[in-house]
């Protein structure tokens, strides 16, 4: 599994009515994580990329309804890594 974080910037507040079709766009099959921070005025999202890719997460955050400004793309790992020491 690797796991794509990505990051939207929106115009205005979601309504209601938004939010709650957000809501269920995290029911979507590979959707991890979804969280608003209304302050920075962004929507972060959390997806498993072997099921969905950036295009039909934006797709999604469209349908519900929500005005995206800008949009950032980070990669997160998909198991933590261990550097082996030789000594």
């Amino acid at each position: 599994m690797t796991t794509v974080e990505i990051v939207y910037r929106y115009a205005a507040p979601p309504t209601e009515q938004v939010a709650r079709a957000l809501g269920r766009a995290r029911d979507t099959y590979g959707i991890r994580h979804l969280s608003l921070n209304r302050e920075a005025r962004t929507l972060c999202i959390e997806f498993d990329a072997t099921r969905l890719n950036t295009a039909a997460v934006t797709k999604l955050v469209r349908a519900a309804g929500l005005e995206i400004e800008e949009e950032q793309q980070q990669m997160a790992a998909s198991a933590p890594t261990s550097a082996a020491s030789t000594g």
